[in-house]
């Protein structure tokens, strides 16, 4: 005996003018930040000149770049830090407080070179290695956050 198949639904598909106009209003921004650890189990933390507070050195992700290759562009140029192995992917954090699709990558790296000390620019007020128990009175809740998580182990909360 003989079934029939039921008939497949169609599968909508929106036109590309819509997919367009959805990415011109509705654009994810990208940062990542870095929490570089050094021999001793020291963290990496910058202070800017336009921001207050201690944070994980990075930046943003510009067009045609992987994260990775973000992160590593963002050490180099904050804190003369070159990694010599690929930084682990700790999480991926919804940062409402700069907008409603701005999300930060953090990763997590351990392998690196020093290749000059940090000298105050333009951007970067000051940068050192810090232990994880002993951080700046100014360190931001965000980055508490994230050390908390890397040293002690825990998954990555959803928001930064």
């Amino acid at each position: 005996m003989l079934t029939e198949s039921p008939t497949p639904m169609p599968v909508f598909r929106p036109p590309r003018l819509l997919h367009l106009w959805g990415r011109l209003t509705r654009g994810v921004t990208l940062g990542v930040r870095a929490a570089v650890i050094d021999a001793q189990g020291h963290i990496l933390l910058v202070r800017h000149t336009y921001v207050a507070g201690w944070h994980l050195p990075g930046g943003g992700v510009d067009a045609g770049e992987t994260a990775e290759e973000a992160i590593r562009r963002e050490l180099v140029e904050e804190a003369a830090i070159r990694l010599t192995a690929p930084p682990r992917l700790h999480g991926l954090f919804l940062n409402t407080h700069l907008g409603s699709r701005d999300h930060v990558a953090v990763f997590v790296a351990g392998a690196f070179i020093a290749e000059a000390p940090c000298q105050p620019n333009r951007e970067i007020a000051e940068a050192g290695f810090f232990p994880s128990h002993a951080l700046p009175a100014a360190t931001t809740p965000a980055t508490r956050r994230r050390v908390v998580e890397i040293v002690e182990g825990l998954p990555p909360a959803a928001y930064w």
